[in-house]
């Protein structure tokens, strides 16, 4: 296995300048702060972005977690990479990350981030992560959501020209806890709240009436009870809720929806239904009647209607 090493001081732009260096030297996998990346989905490792104190980060990073370890070398063997980009802020970080998962240390090509990046850039870069607290993620804004759910994330796209030819890639930006800028969270009742409005908004929502959330570290857990107004195609109507119901929290919460149970418990005639249905029974009893006047058969369609 080819490795490199990608090193210089926090906040320089290591994860910005990561997916351009992969690209100019052919890596398919990249290991940023605690997370094994290849071919832009994360495949496996816990992001020490989610940590909420920075030396729980840093410990994340250096995979001093040996299960977080194992996942990542296990993955590794499986997918079986045939080269790897370590992100560090220096050699000694670099040399803890490689014995955690088992790499040749003495096999490492050492990159420094000087050489890829200009001194403007690199001052641009600390300003942003010491004023703002953003940190970038070397994957699209669709992996890195399954991993972060309650994260404001804001995608980073942008285009390189590589021997001859244009390069599209996509990166995240998010805030973490240990930033010292505050933690944002989101209380359960108002994610209620949002599924109350979601589903009322629903064509074929009359009325909601209890809805339960379950918070966890990779999203929530949803349950509620609904009337419905028809009945008709039940579970097909109940998925178009879901999906909803659904689309609305992750686009107003960036909340990661894992489960979303929905119980339909009644159903209700709306205004316009009933009174088509009083015309139907109108327009029967006159048809009984004008068969009972025309031979008594009407009694027989009558009581037939009646126990329907």
């Amino acid at each position: 296995m080819r490795i490199y090493a990608l090193i210089g001081p926090s906040g320089t732009g290591k994860s910005h300048r990561a997916s351009m260096v992969a690209m100019e030297k052919n890596v398919e996998a990249i290991i940023d702060d605690g997370l094994l990346i290849i071919d832009g989905r994360i495949v496996a490792g816990y992001s020490a972005k989610r940590e909420s104190t920075r030396v729980a980060a840093v410990k994340r990073a250096v995979f001093l977690d040996p299960g977080h370890a194992f996942a990542v070398r296990e993955a590794m063997d499986n997918l079986k990479p045939d080269s790897v980009l370590i992100l560090g802020t220096s050699m000694n970080m670099v040399h803890r990350i490689a014995n955690a998962l088992h790499l040749d240390f003495n096999a490492i090509t050492w990159i420094s981030i000087e050489t890829v990046s200009s001194e403007q850039e690199r001052d641009l870069a600390q300003k942003i992560r010491r004023e703002q607290g953003k940190h970038v993620i070397p994957a699209p804004t669709m992996e890195v959501r399954k991993s972060f759910s309650g994260y404001l994330i804001d995608p980073l796209r942008f285009m390189f020209h590589r021997k001859g030819r244009s390069v599209f890639v996509e990166k995240s930006i998010v805030r973490p806890t240990y930033s010292g800028l505050g933690r944002f969270y989101i209380a359960d009742t108002v994610i209620s709240a949002i599924v109350v409005h979601a589903a009322r908004r629903h064509p074929c929502v009359s009325s909601v009436y209890r809805v339960a959330i379950h918070s966890a570290p990779g999203g929530l857990g949803i349950s509620l009870e609904i009337g419905a107004i028809s009945r008709i195609r039940l579970f097909s109507m109940l998925e178009d809720v879901q999906n909803h119901i659904r689309r609305a929290i992750e686009d107003m919460t960036a909340l990661n929806v894992l489960v979303l149970d929905i119980e339909a418990r009644h159903f209700t005639l709306t205004p316009s239904k009933i009174q088509d249905r009083l015309s139907q029974e109108r327009t029967i009893r006159e048809s009984c009647d004008v068969s009972s006047e025309n031979g008594g058969g009407g009694q027989y369609a009558a009581a037939r209607f009646g126990r329907g």
